[in-house]
């Protein structure tokens, strides 16, 4: 029995290549987020290791998670596009990226953490203000 893969097959290697070429890790938007809620005085460990989806951002006594979603790569409801050029495959492959998004909330979720999405066009005060606010309330039921 032949599987077909579920993984989309790339148009041309020049795709490829861009694509491995785009930072997974340390963006703009991550390296502002992380800086705004260390001023806040808030300390954090980055990409997780040993958490399902290896958070951006993750406070281990609260137990938030922190994913600072790219627009294109996780189809933002208000940004979000499919480039016309090779429509089925990116079509394909952003909705696996959404599927993988939603599979590691779960398994987050299942081990008793919260997590927090934000997008990168989301201004950094108010993304701050909002993983603060969580922190705060997880930190004073903790300690009840």
């Amino acid at each position: 029995m032949v599987r077909k893969s579920t993984v989309p097959t790339p148009l041309d290697a020049a795709t490829s290549v861009r694509m491995r070429r785009q930072p997974r890790t340390s963006t703009k938007p991550e390296l502002a987020l992380r800086r705004e809620l260390h001023r806040r005085g808030l300390r954090f460990r980055v990409n997780h290791p040993d958490l399902p989806g290896r958070p951006d951002v993750a406070f281990s006594r609260a137990k938030i998670a922190v994913f600072v979603d790219g627009c294109f790569w996780h189809r933002c409801p208000q940004h979000g596009t499919v480039p016309r050029n090779n429509r089925e495959w990116w079509q394909a492959k952003l909705d696996r990226n959404v599927a993988r998004d939603r599979a590691k909330d779960a398994a987050l979720a299942e081990l008793g953490w919260t997590v927090l999405h934000v997008w990168e066009h989301e201004a950094i005060d108010a993304a701050a203000d909002l993983v603060q606010a969580e922190w705060r309330r997880r930190v004073t039921t903790i300690g009840r």
